[in-house]
C-alpha cells in the first residue's frame, strides 16, 4: 500500500496525503515584502499537497534577510497573503505560513540602514543577498532583554496576522542559522543572562517564541522546523546532540502540530532515531527525498509525513505524479531565485493542463 497517499493528522488538520510542500524562498515579492498574483498562482497550483508550508516570511521589518522576500507586518502584506490562502483553499488545499526572522543573517541595506540584531555581537561568515548584489555580512548588534521580549511579541503578532490572513497554521523557522537557531547554538550565543550559557537558557528563546505563537493560533496549529548540524550561515554548536535532544524534550507536551526535521550531509548521530520517540505530534522528515525514500520512511514508521522541496517546485501536481508513477519535471535551478517573472515559477507543466483563476 502506498502510504504517501493516505491521510494523516497534523495537529488540527487531517491532511489527505503525506506529501508536504517544503518552505522554499523564491524572492518574488515586491521591495516592500508584498506578494503578487503570480504567488497566488504558484501556491494554488500546488494545492494537492497534504500540506503546503510557505516560503519564509519575516514577522517584522528587522527580520528581513534577503532581497524580495515577503513579510506579514503591514496591511498590504496581509491583504496579499489573503489572496493566496483563498486560492489554495478554493482548490481544497491547506497552507501554513513559515515565520522566518533572519537575525544576524541580514544587512543594513535590507533594514533601512539599521544594524542586524542577534543574541550576541558575532559576525557570521559569508555574504548577504541585497538590492545591490552580494555583500559581506556585518557584525550584528546584541539584543537587550527588553528587545528580546519585543521580538517574541513580533512573532506573536505575526502569527495573529497570519491566521487573520487565512493560513491554517504557522511554522517557526528554527533552522538554517536564523535568529532562533542563533539563540539555540553555542557558537552564536555568548550571552550570560537567562537566554545564554546553558542549553536550558539557549533553548529559552525558541520555547518562548513557540508559546507566544501558540497563544494566538492554538498549539495544534503551530509547527517548528529544525535542522541539527546543518551548519548553514556560519552556525555551529559545541554539543548538538545534547542541544536538540533537550529542545525536543521541551517541545513534547506542548501540543504542537508537528516537528519538521531536515538533515543535510551525514551527521554521525542518528537524530531521527533519537528525536522521533521524544515528540508527541506529527513527525515530518525532509531534505532530498525521492518517492521511494519517502515511502520507506513511512512504511518503517520513521515519519508521519514527508517533505519535498525542489521536486514540488518543479512538479505542481507531485502527489498525482506519485500516484500514477509519472516522470518528474527537472527543476531549473537558474530560476530558483529570480526577478518576479513566471519562468521557473508558475510555468512548470502538469500532467493535465489546468489554469489558475
Amino acid at each position: 500500500m502506498n502510504q504517501l497517499l493516505t491521510p494523516v493528522r497534523i495537529g488540527r488538520l487531517v491532511a489527505p496525503n503525506r506529501v508536504v510542500m517544503a518552505p522554499m524562498t523564491r524572492s518574488r515579492a515586491s521591495d516592500t515584502g508584498v506578494v503578487g498574483d503570480m504567488t497566488v498562482a504558484y501556491y494554488a497550483q500546488r494545492a494537492s499537497a497534504g500540506l503546503i508550508i510557505s516560503e519564509g516570511v519575516f514577522p517584522s521589518a528587522m527580520g528581513k534577510g534577503y532581497v524580495n522576500t515577503p513579510g506579514i507586518e503591514t496591511e498590504a502584506q496581509v491583504a496579499a497573503w489573503k489572496k493566496v490562502t483563498e486560492a489554495v483553499h478554493a482548490r481544497g488545499g491547506r497552507i501554513f505560513m513559515q515565520v522566518m526572522h533572519c537575525g544576524r543573517v541580514s544587512h543594513p541595506s535590507l533594514l533601512n540602514g539599521a544594524t542586524p540584531v542577534a543574541p550576541s555581537a558575532i559576525r557570521p561568515e559569508g555574504q548577504a543577498w541585497t538590492p545591490i548584489g552580494q555583500v559581506d555580512f556585518v557584525t550584528p548588534r546584541e539584543l537587550s532583554l527588553g528587545e528580546i521580549a519585543g521580538v517574541i511579541d513580533d512573532y506573536r503578532q505575526a502569527t495573529r496576522r497570519a491566521i487573520g490572513a487565512g493560513f491554517d497554521g504557522v511554522e517557526l523557522h528554527a533552522a538554517s542559522g536564523y535568529l532562533p537557531e542563533q539563540f539555540l547554538s553555542s557558537g552564536s550565543n555568548r550571552r550570560q543572562d537567562v537566554y545564554g550559557g546553558s542549553v536550558e537558557n539557549r533553548a529559552r528563546f525558541v520555547l518562548d517564541v513557540l508559546d507566544a505563537m501558540a497563544s494566538e493560533a492554538g498549539a495544534d496549529r503551530v509547527g517548528i522546523k529544525i535542522s541539527p548540524e546543518m551548519n548553514y550561515n556560519s552556525i555551529t554548536d559545541a554539543a548538538p546532540e545534547a542541544t536538540y535532544t533537550y529542545l525536543v524534550h521541551q517541545l513534547n507536551g506542548r501540543g504542537l502540530a508537528y516537528l519538521h526535521v531536515a538533515l543535510f550531509g551525514s551527521p554521525k548521530f542518528d537524530y531521527h532515531a533519537a528525536l522521533r520517540p521524544l515528540f508527541d505530534g506529527a513527525y515530518l522528515i525532509g531534505s532530498g527525498l525521492t518517492q521511494g525514500g519517502a515511502e520507506a520512511l513511512l512504511q518503517e514508521r520513521k515519519a508521519d509525513a514527508t517533505v519535498f522541496g525542489a521536486s514540488f517546485l518543479a512538479n505542481p501536481d507531485l502527489p498525482e505524479r506519485f500516484r500514477v508513477g509519472a516522470a518528474l519535471n527537472t527543476p531549473d535551478r537558474g530560476t530558483f531565485f529570480a526577478p518576479p517573472t513566471a519562468k521557473g515559477y508558475i510555468d512548470y507543466p502538469t500532467l493535465v493542463p489546468a489554469e489558475v483563476d
